[in-house]
């Protein structure tokens, strides 16, 4: 199997950007969810989950700071402008500041009975993993962006894959498949809301779609790499 994609999500829950190729550490991607939007008056870290208007925005990485920008192109980069564009206070709050706090529905047809986690620090991803991955195949004919994965790879179901992988220069531990949330069935730019999706994965999947993995080994990934296990 070969990487088709790679995807980036530097600010997390924002959409992000695709690449050629990317350096990546023990952090998973160069700058993948290395910022994420603070909300002091909770003291949480916003994602899509409670603040959907996330997915209407996109991110990169221009000179190693993340940039922000609305879907008709507006640049909302500073504390100020993302503020006015999400109507409450926020601060763009880096992960090496230290771990932050996340929250999750979970009752997913009226979206009530949150409850909280903890990230891991250094990067804002949601468990243990720090890099995932999966197959066109295994994504049928859903668009790859609902699922926020770094690597879509050519063929079918990646996730039969486990332990020790080479993946161009670098070596990586596959941990475990990806839990499903409701973020799958958000709308964004090009496309709808679709509570379907992730009702088929809880269904025919369970509730599962995406492999995550650690990377042991640091070095870079292209795309036409192929996953060595």
């Amino acid at each position: 199997m070969r990487i088709e994609e790679i995807w980036r999500y530097p600010v997390k829950s924002t959409c992000g950007e695709r690449l050629t190729h990317a350096p990546v550490d023990e952090r998973g991607i160069e700058f993948d969810r290395a910022w994420g939007i603070f909300d002091p008056a909770t003291g949480l870290v916003l994602t899509a989950r409670r603040e959907p208007a996330l997915l209407f925005l996109s991110s990169q990485v221009v000179d190693g700071a993340p940039v922000i920008t609305t879907d008709d192109g507006e640049d909302v980069s500073s504390d100020e402008s993302l503020s006015a564009h999400l109507g409450r206070p926020v601060e763009l709050r880096s992960a090496a500041d230290g771990p932050a706090t996340f929250e999750n529905p979970m009752n997913i047809d009226d979206e009530t009975d949150w409850f909280q986690w903890q990230s891991a620090g250094r990067s804002f991803h949601d468990g243990r993993s720090t890099i995932s991955f999966t197959s066109r195949g295994t994504m049928r004919d859903w668009d790859p962006r609902r699922f926020r994965l770094n690597v879509i790879l050519d063929g079918d179901e990646a996730e039969t894959r486990s332990g020790r992988a080479m993946i161009g220069s670098a070596t990586i531990t596959v941990r475990e498949p990806i839990e499903r949330c409701i973020m799958v069935s958000r709308a964004q730019p090009g496309i709808d809301r679709d509570l379907e999706v992730l009702k088929t994965i809880i269904r025919e999947r369970d509730n599962q779609l995406g492999m995550g993995a650690v990377v042991s080994s640091p070095g870079v990934i292209s795309v036409g790499d192929e996953l060595r296990t």
